[in-house]
């Protein structure tokens, strides 16, 4: 079983110290850096703007991948780019331009992916799916942190994983809500590539026995 990228999500982590804690969990292991922006529309709660990647590019090398949980994403992916996004992820159910969004990716070298909630159909926007870095697999609805893993999501996963194949696509599975210590395997073996922890990480007493355990050592 291959070692997944590990990408904590800055969601969970204390707002006193960005700086600080993203440096850490980049020295413990950590492959990429995960950052939720919502919009208070198109999930029900309010996050992160560009002005937050840009003060975390300037002292990390982590990949940063931006999920824009927002309406409009067009709009916005930009203004994230410009502020060091390397990976602009969107949701195929939210209001918007889709088109747009990879247009301006491929444009500024920047990834792109999509991430769909836990009711879709994992199939349900392949057309996008063979100009996608990522497919994001929600484990919980979008919007806030700290919820219960969706016991279906490894299935999901699996069949990401065989529609890649299927369509002769490139992207890499990430897996995001409710992993922990006892899921992280499950997603792992199912095939995800990605795995994004919260609490588990930022939560933990030493972050980089998390990171490893995660990653299965």
């Amino acid at each position: 079983m291959n070692r997944p990228i590990i990408a904590p999500s800055l969601l969970a982590a204390g707002s006193g110290n960005y700086g600080g804690v993203v440096a850490a969990v980049e020295r413990a292991g950590a492959g990429y850096l995960h950052i939720d922006v919502m919009d208070g529309h198109f999930v029900p709660n309010l996050s992160f703007g560009p002005n937050i990647v840009e003060g975390i590019r300037g002292g990390t090398s982590l990949y940063i991948d931006v999920h824009l949980m927002i309406e409009y994403p067009e709009r916005m992916t930009p203004a994230f780019i410009k502020a060091g996004a390397d990976c602009i992820t969107v949701h195929g159910e939210a209001p918007g331009d889709v088109g747009a969004v990879i247009k301006i990716c491929r444009g500024h070298n920047t990834g792109f992916g999509i991430s769909i909630k836990p009711g879709t159909p994992v199939a349900e926007y392949r057309q996008w799916y063979p100009y996608c870095d990522i497919l994001l697999i929600m484990g919980v609805e979008p919007g806030f942190g700290g919820q219960a893993f969706i016991p279906g999501t490894p299935g999901r996963i699996a069949e990401a994983k065989r529609l890649r194949e299927r369509l002769g696509a490139r992207y890499m599975i990430s897996v995001d809500g409710g992993i922990n210590l006892e899921t992280a395997p499950l997603c792992v073996s199912a095939g995800a590539n990605i795995l994004v922890a919260g609490t588990t990480v930022f939560g933990a007493g030493d972050p980089a026995d998390a990171i490893n355990r995660l990653m299965g050592g």
